[in-house]
Parts: C-alpha cells; structure tokens; sequence
C-alpha cells in the first residue's frame, strides 16, 4: 500500500522537490559506498558527476538527455585526451597543449547549440581531466575517465529505477494548470460577477512562466519516447496564441458608451463566452486526469450579431469597429481551443490509466467534468500547481 502510493504519479508531481532530493542522496551514498568497496582511486570525480548529472532535474527525461549527453561528452573527451597523451613521447612538445586547446575549443564552439550544448561542455572537461596538469600520467586519466562514467550511470539508474518522476506527466500537470487559468481569466473576462480578488496579471504571469518551462522540458520529454518534438511545439504554440487571445480580451477597453452598448445587446453572446469557458475547463480536467479527449467546441456563432457589429455608430456617426474586432476574439480564442483539443485528441499516447486510476483517490473525480461550474473548472487543484 505504501509503495502504491509512492508511485502515484500526483504524489510524485505534488513532492517531487522532496523526492529529487532523496534520490540524489541515495545515488551519492551508492556511489560512495562502490567506490570505497572496490577501493577505486579518484573516487571524488566519481561523486561530482552524480551530483551533476542529477543536477536540479528531477525527471527522467531530463536526466536521460542530460546523461546521455555527459557519457558522449565524456567519452569523446577521454578519448582524445588520451591519444594526446600517447603521442606526449613525440619529438614535438607542444602537440599537447595544442591538441587540447584546439579540442576545447570545439568544445566550447558546441556550447552554445540548443541540443549538445551540455555535451560539448563535458567534452572540454573530461579532456582537461585526463590531461591534468601535463604530467600524462595514464593510469591517471584512465582513473578519472572511469570514475566520471560510473558516477553518470549510478546517476541515471537511481532516477530511472527510484521514485521516477516522468516529464510527460510535468508536461501534462503544467499543460492543466495553465489551462485552468486561462478558463479562469476568460471566465471572469465575461462574468459581470467575477471573483474581486482575481489578479489577472499574475495569472497572465503564471501562463507565460510555465510556457517557458514547458518549452526548455521539450528534449527531456522526447526522450522518454511517448512524445515528438513536432507535436510538443505545436501544444505550446496553441497555448501561446489562447493566452495572447485572452490577454487582448483582458486589455479591451471602450472609447465610447456606444460600442459597450452594441456587445450588451448582443443576445446570447455571454452565454457563448460561458460555454466556451466552461470547455476549456473540461480540457484542463480531462488532461489532468487521463482520460480521452472527448471535450467538443461549440461554434461561435458570430453571424447573429453580423447586423449590431456591422452597423455600429458612435453619437457623431463615426462607423464602430471595436464590436467586430471584439467579436473576432472570442471567435479566435474558440478556434484555437478546438484546435488544440484536435491535437490533443490525435496523441494516442496521451491518456494514461495510471492517471485514471489515482484520479479518484486524489479527490479529481469526486465530481464529473461537466457538472463542475465554470468558475470551479477555472480552479487548479493545489496540489497539481507546477
């Protein structure tokens, strides 16, 4: 029962800072206790590359990309310094600390790519750990190329096979959050009695930030297999475009009484806005929860209000164009939602009967989707926050 519950996938999202830091002290005593049991030399490099291949990402993927990246930067880097160190007996002295200059600086070229950037840098500094000072000692460097290998892989088998945190489920929990919020905004956008104490602006902060998070979680979540590059860019894409959406909707301000008229007036307008809201919310809970992506928009009719937008005048007979552009929005934000619910539909791999079957023990299924009011769909569950 406990072990169940530690492999809850919510309980490991909720706690995974606690958890992260667990599992690094358990790879570090592993490495440790290894190192002292077979009596192998330069056994801090050993240690220094479980912290670091660990480092602060407590999800497989991270740590997969990430140590994929250490053991080929490594290697590279080992190899070549040891072929320096076995051409130092050649009559040109300087073949050493030229090769290595020249490596290093390939190395430090590669830094600054999007995806071998952490592979690079572990290329110059295995290389300068197996050339040490120029004294090319080869036992050394043997020595130290083994000890940052197994420190990389004791890194890699705790977080695979202790407590795994999953970047596709960071990905889903963050993807829900922010689609709760953004159904929230939208909802207190179109409700004449929105909750006073909504800021707006740190939910619109709180948006973009997990966007940000979602965008740098894109390698290690390709690396745990269920996920493309492709589809992952198009999912932030939408999300970009909804918020930038609503935040126009936020921002909508009135020059004049005549055009505020012509949107209240518009019969069943609000009640389109609350329907879409409402959907959006759906979104969010069904993606949290695993389950199929069945949520359909609504059309927006904007056909019925043709006439009030298309006719709008101020009192000194100027034509109105702030109901159409208005009209507009909402058209496009409900355009964008049933996009990104066809995208999300067409992932086979997104539900998850891990998910569906610790919903209900998390409280997230105490209530069906579609009778959660829009103001409690809007509503992120504390512990889901990313």
């Amino acid at each position: 029962m406990i072990l169940a519950r530690l492999r809850d996938p919510y309980f490991s999202h909720r706690h995974r800072r606690k958890l992260h830091v667990l599992r690094v002290a358990l790879a570090l005593c592993v490495t440790y206790a290894v190192t002292e049991l077979f009596a192998i030399q330069h056994s801090g490099w050993a240690l220094v590359s479980t912290v670091m291949v660990m480092g602060n990402l407590p999800h497989i993927g991270g740590v997969l990309d990430k140590g994929r990246q250490r053991l080929l930067g490594t290697l590279l880097g080992a190899a070549w310094g040891l072929l320096l160190i076995a051409a130092a007996p050649l009559p040109w002295s300087g073949l050493v600390p030229l090769g290595t200059l020249l490596a290093i600086a390939l190395g430090t070229w590669m830094t600054f790519g999007k995806r071998y950037g952490y592979g690079g840098l572990m290329f110059a500094i295995s290389l300068l750990l197996v050339v040490g000072d120029g004294n090319q000692d080869l036992g050394v460097a043997l020595w130290r190329s083994f000890d940052v290998l197994l420190g990389t892989l004791i890194g890699i088998a705790v977080t695979v096979a202790v407590l795994p945190h999953k970047a596709t489920d960071m990905l889903r929990f963050m993807l829900a959050d922010n689609l709760d919020r953004m159904a929230r905004l939208y909802h207190a956008h179109t409700s004449a009695t929105s909750a006073p104490d909504l800021d707006t602006r740190e939910l619109l902060k709180a948006c973009s930030g997990l966007l940000v998070k979602q965008r740098g979680m894109v390698d290690a979540i390709h690396r745990e297999g269920r996920l493309r590059r492709g589809e992952l860019d198009d999912i932030i894409s939408l999300q970009r475009r909804m918020l930038s959406t609503i935040e126009l909707l936020l921002e909508t301000h009135w020059n004049t009484r005549a055009g505020h008229d012509r949107i209240d007036a518009m019969g069943g307008l609000r009640d389109q806005q609350h329907i879409l809201a409402r959907e959006i919310g759906t979104l969010a809970f069904q993606v949290r929860t695993g389950h199929a992506i069945e949520v359909r928009v609504a059309p927006f009719d904007l056909q019925r209000h043709a006439g009030l937008a298309a006719d709008a005048q101020a009192e000194d007979g100027r034509a109105l164009f702030s109901p159409s552009g208005y009209l507009w929005l909402n058209r496009e934000l409900a355009r964008l939602t049933g996009e990104l619910i066809e995208r999300l539909s067409d992932l086979e791999r997104l539900p998850s009967q891990r998910l569906r079957r610790r919903a209900s023990r998390n409280g997230l299924l105490d209530r069906p989707a579609g009778e959660r009011p829009a103001h409690q769909q809007g509503q992120p569950d504390d512990g889901q926050q990313a």
